[in-house]
């Protein structure tokens, strides 16, 4: 295979190897030293990246970030993660597609009573990657509301959608709706509002259900649901998350919402 580099240009080699993907690039790298300069290029790594992500790295907390190779750039992103958006949103990568995950902090939306001392209050704590957390005193009555624009999703892409949490000492329930199984385009995530051609599900946070798992980060997550992005750049997707029991509500703590691609 090294014969195609004697006969072809090192940047029709590149182009082909970035129409391969990551995996493929880092295996074709093993093959020589004259095809490992081609396939670790930044020609090849930078098709593999989402096409703003200098961008946003420029605008994130680690600008200094685009500094390194766009392979060792997707690496990083692969275990890490960016903060942008004013510190609201961070930025990683599903490590075999180079497919964005998003996560819009607490910060990034709106909690009912949120600003009412006596409900809710915002604490820093080492264990969340933004600088404050929701944490809620007590409360009869539970809802989240949030969007985030397409622009920042990989597009064509079924994305899961996931409810981010802990509890300081113990747990409540809340209902969540999920759409049926079809994935779904923007404007069709609805969680926990009404019945929206959907199925209304109890799960229990603490001790948790089925439904929930534990991070690897520690904390506690719940899918809310899931949707296809499309190819729309300009569309918004909204999400609700609600106690529709009206049940006495308290030590929940609340770091985010992430959208993640699904493996389908």
């Amino acid at each position: 295979m090294d014969t195609i580099t004697k006969v072809l240009p090192e940047e029709c080699v590149a182009t082909i190897i970035s129409l391969t993907s990551p995996k493929d690039a880092c295996q074709l790298s093993l093959v020589s030293p004259s095809f490992k300069e081609i396939a670790d290029s930044d020609a090849v790594w930078a098709n593999f990246l989402p096409s703003d992500c200098e961008d946003i790295i420029d605008q994130s907390s680690t600008p200094t970030l685009n500094l390194l190779s766009k392979k060792q750039i997707y690496a990083y992103l692969c275990d890490y993660h960016v903060l942008f958006d004013n510190g609201n949103m961070t930025l990683s990568l599903e490590k075999a597609t180079g497919k964005k995950c998003i996560i819009v902090s607490a910060k990034g939306f709106k909690i009912s009573w949120g600003d009412k001392p006596c409900y809710w209050y915002w604490e820093s704590t080492p264990e969340s990657r933004f600088s404050e957390v929701a944490m809620l005193k007590y409360l009869w009555w539970l809802e989240i509301l949030g969007s985030l624009e397409a622009k920042f999703l990989s597009a064509n892409t079924t994305y899961g959608v996931y409810f981010i949490f802990n509890f300081e000492n113990h747990g409540s329930e809340f209902i969540y709706l999920n759409q049926n199984s079809q994935p779904r385009t923007y404007g069709d995530l609805v969680v926990c509002e009404g019945n929206i051609n959907g199925y209304r599900k109890r799960v229990c946070l603490d001790p948790p259900g089925e439904e929930v798992h534990e991070r690897e980060d520690g904390w506690m997550e719940v899918e809310m649901g899931e949707f296809f992005s499309g190819d729309h750049e300009d569309n918004l997707v909204d999400f609700k998350l609600r106690d529709i029991n009206s049940q006495l509500t308290h030590f929940l703590v609340v770091e985010g919402v992430e959208f993640r691609p699904k493996n389908m």
